[in-house]
């Protein structure tokens, strides 16, 4: 069992190599949502804090910008190490904070440290050109520079692979770091500060503020020497960071909200569908951007699919993270809850069909059952809206051309899944669904060697995969003339 002495639990704010309080000494609670305990505080910093870290960060940028690319990367092999170290320690950390069972904590530590030792070899590869020139005395050079300083601002489903996937790439390209962890989840963030002294990052290279959102978002958005902002979130939050972000044209990249469709034809394996939806909708008790919100079955198998899932569902272990065999942890907090309780109630009043689950679960809290619902309507409120729990409303659709308007009948396009044994739907399919990632007959599609990220309202910019660094480098040209005989 983890210890508040814990050399990963910092109760305090990283600014310019040093572990400091608010200003006005104020502080934030931070609940285990297993248990409903107080685990700890965190400063509840506001724009004055923000503002020193962006100036330390900004200093520090002057010299790390120009140390090589050898030595970025010596480091960074360094920071994946003190995370693989103490992946057990940090992974008791995350499920006390977010709720996760220590299976899925331990895995997320781990893909925090492979997008560490991913963009570090990254890092090596951010090539330019020389291009062929229509003059004959001057040549054209195209190269790449770090941005700047950054702000990467995170939420609570995923505190530390969320991160990984920010400091990561900035690092490596040279940029500095002000990271604004979610309230719920900041011990998380704050280890990253930690680590990265640990393994030997100067001072200002990153930074970690926890406290007010509007304050610090503000602060981050409209001071000048922050060059780019990072943020996975909503995209109402999203929104309302790219307006602000506005006044000084910064780089924005956006990872932003889902409404994930996962489609099962007449002609798939219905097993492995099944199998696939209860990872694609269970994950993190269904807390996750890319998690499955609308299932879209055929006709000829909905009763067979839904009775599957239903079975499977029923058989999953809830309870605290932190024992032994768990597999669906509590939601994040009450509020959670009461909009799962809203959308569940709401396809109850149009006709749904609660097959299994559908209340809150005997342990008390933010426990709530596995839930599937049958017979849902393109009237209820998760066809529109992100459920954020663990409830699988079930579709039932009769020809591909329906399936593929339906799935795409929302302003997000972050990820998407289906399941078919047929060769030409799989393309005719994939190519039709308008998603910036596709699963086919796969039902949990992240790895680090490729591109996370969406289109339309779900997001700009990519994380992970060679595309992944791309946003922290600035692209200048550069023509060198007077090269005549």
């Amino acid at each position: 069992m983890l210890q508040k002495t814990s050399p990963y639990m910092r109760q305090a704010n990283l600014i310019d190599g040093q572990w400091v309080q608010a200003d006005s000494g104020a502080t934030i609670d931070v609940i285990n949502p297993a248990t409903g305990l107080k685990l700890g505080i965190v400063p509840k910093s506001g724009r004055a804090e923000t503002r020193r870290a962006i100036e330390a960060a900004d200093a520090a940028f002057q010299t790390w910008k120009k140390t090589s690319v050898l030595e970025r990367h010596k480091l960074l092999r360094k920071l994946h190490d003190a995370i693989m170290d103490n992946q057990q320690t940090l992974a008791e950390l995350l499920t006390m904070e977010q709720g996760k069972s220590l299976t899925e904590a331990k895995g997320e530590i781990a893909i925090s440290a492979a997008y560490v030792l991913w963009f570090a070899e990254e890092g090596r590869r951010a090539y330019g050109d020389v291009v062929p020139s229509p003059w004959a005395d001057r040549r054209i050079l195209v190269t790449k520079e770090p941005t700047g300083v950054v702000a990467a601002i995170t939420p609570w489903n995923f505190p530390s692979s969320m991160l990984s996937r920010k400091i990561g790439p900035a690092l490596a390209a040279g940029c500095t770091v002000v990271v604004k962890p979610a309230s719920q989840t900041p011990y998380s963030g704050l280890a990253w500060g930690a680590l990265a002294e640990e393994a030997g990052f100067p001072k200002g290279v990153v930074n970690v503020v926890t406290g007010a959102a509007g304050e610090i978002g503000d602060e981050l958005c409209t001071n000048p020497l922050v060059k780019k902002i990072t943020f996975t979130g909503s995209t109402e939050v999203g929104k309302v960071l790219i307006q602000k972000s506005a006044s000084t044209v910064k780089k924005v990249s956006m990872e932003l909200g889902g409404n994930a469709p996962f489609l099962v034809f007449d002609d798939a394996d219905i097993d492995r569908a099944v199998e696939g939806a209860m990872v694609a909708k269970y994950r993190n008790s269904g807390q996750t951007c890319v998690c499955t919100n609308r299932f879209f079955v055929q006709a000829g198998i909905y009763d067979e699919f839904v009775a599957k899932l239903a079975e499977a569902s029923q058989k999953l272990k809830i309870g605290s993270g932190l024992d032994d065999g768990t597999q669906q942890g509590p939601l994040i907090d009450e509020k959670a809850v009461e909009k799962v309780e809203e959308l569940v109630e709401d396809a109850r009043a149009k006709g749904g069909k609660v097959v299994t689950g559908g209340k809150r679960h005997a342990l008390g809290g933010s426990f709530y059952e596995p839930t599937v619902i049958a017979d849902a309507t393109t009237t209820m409120r998760f066809m529109k809206e992100e459920i954020f729990g663990p409830v699988a409303p079930v579709f039932k659709f009769t020809t591909e051309e329906e399936a593929v308007k339906l799935a795409n009948d929302t302003e997000y396009g972050l990820a998407c899944y289906f399941y078919t044994a047929d060769l030409g739907r799989a393309f005719r399919v994939m190519e039709g669904l308008k998603y910036g990632m596709v699963g086919v007959n796969e039902g949990l599609i992240t790895t680090v060697e490729a591109p996370f990220g969406g289109v339309k309202e779900s997001g700009l910019g990519r994380e992970g995969g060679h595309q992944g660094i791309e946003d922290y480098l600035d692209t200048k040209y550069v023509c060198i003339g007077g090269l005549g005989a």
